[in-house]
């Protein structure tokens, strides 16, 4: 039925131009189309920015013709209106004078837009599934903004969001639980001076709220990469991984483990003293010297030089020069980016 109104400008304003636009927005209903679809599809049949404003359930939205649905955009100044019962509107902004059908059209996109807010069946109001609507991949800009209004924020309020690999305690902010993860939402600077071990936290970059799932995938690769050593920080932010977000982000569990530097880590691993061994290299990795690593993880020096011996032979190159530091580094922390996946 939508093919058969490519063009509004093609109708004549006749009876039967407008039996072709009721029958366009009666299909819409048919499908139970979502908000986004009913504004992306009008804006494609009208060729001219369309939108759908209901301040009071927090959805202010917009399509232009290409179809893409933005939040936060109140209704143009001199845009033609028409008001549905709860006070919300739907208008539409052609640039110069209107065509003949739009009155019709904003007629029957208002009644469409009318059934689809009746039908509901969204969380409400402190049900945690809010916080999973605001990140989910799939979710539709209608959805989001909504979700973002019960939850107090705006499409534009500048936010992060935490995964959480453990206890969330402290953290403020909403938060729902995300498969092994708990995502944490927070319109404030995150207060992380507290957080200890065994949890594990990944802070995702600043974005608009209505941006929120990329700091969510963000805050997932940084959890991915955050230690539980006192002297690996159990807190990762994405915006300090550099270049390393970059090349992980492109990585898969499988590709590192192919990795030769990684297999010998994980041969080391394997041993009889595999966990004590992997302790002293990420000690080695945090230091600048094998007395200062000693040091920390409370061996003798000649005691952590002979297991550093015994690595080499494994690893094939040096531990304790610059570059051998570097390249040890680069494979524990892909190791740890695969077991954590």
């Amino acid at each position: 039925m939508e093919g058969l109104l490519l063009r509004l400008s093609a109708l004549d304003a006749d009876a039967a131009g407008e039996v072709r636009v009721i029958a366009f927005f009666d299909s819409l209903i048919a499908r139970r189309a979502g908000l986004d679809t009913l504004l992306a599809t009008t804006a494609q049949l009208v060729e001219c920015p369309v939108g759908l404003d209901a301040a009071e359930r927090g959805l202010a939205l917009a399509a232009d013709p290409p179809g893409v649905v933005r939040a936060g955009v109140s209704t143009p100044k001199g845009a033609r209106a028409r008001e549905l019962p709860d006070g919300s509107r739907v208008w539409l902004a052609r640039p110069g004078a209107g065509l003949p059908m739009d009155e019709m059209v904003l007629e029957r996109f208002a009644i469409a837009a009318e059934l689809v807010l009746a039908r509901g069946g969204l969380p409400e109001l402190g049900d945690p599934a809010l916080v999973e609507l605001v990140l989910a991949e799939r979710a539709g800009e209608a959805e989001r903004s909504r979700a973002l209004h019960l939850l107090g924020l705006t499409p534009g309020t500048r936010v992060r969001v935490l995964a959480v690999a453990g206890d969330s305690t402290g953290l403020g902010g909403w938060s729902a639980e995300l498969g092994r993860l708990r995502a944490v939402l927070l319109a404030e600077p995150p207060e992380l001076g507290q957080v200890r071990p065994p949890t594990r936290v990944g802070v995702g970059g600043e974005v608009a709220a209505i941006e929120a799932r990329r700091s969510w995938r963000q805050a997932r690769l940084a959890v991915r990469l955050a230690g539980s050593l006192p002297w690996d920080p159990p807190v990762c932010w994405w915006e300090r991984l550099g270049a390393l977000a970059t090349v992980a982000e492109g990585l898969r569990g499988n590709d590192i483990g192919q990795i030769e530097d990684v297999r010998a880590l994980d041969r080391l691993s394997e041993g009889p003293l595999g966990a004590d061994l992997l302790l002293i290299l990420s000690a080695v990795c945090a230091h600048d010297s094998v007395r200062k690593a000693a040091a920390e993880v409370h061996r003798h020096h000649s005691s952590v030089a002979a297991r550093l011996a015994h690595a080499e032979s494994e690893l094939g190159f040096p531990v304790t020069t610059a570059a051998g530091r570097f390249r040890l580094h680069l494979a524990m922390v892909l190791r740890r980016l695969r077991d954590n996946a």
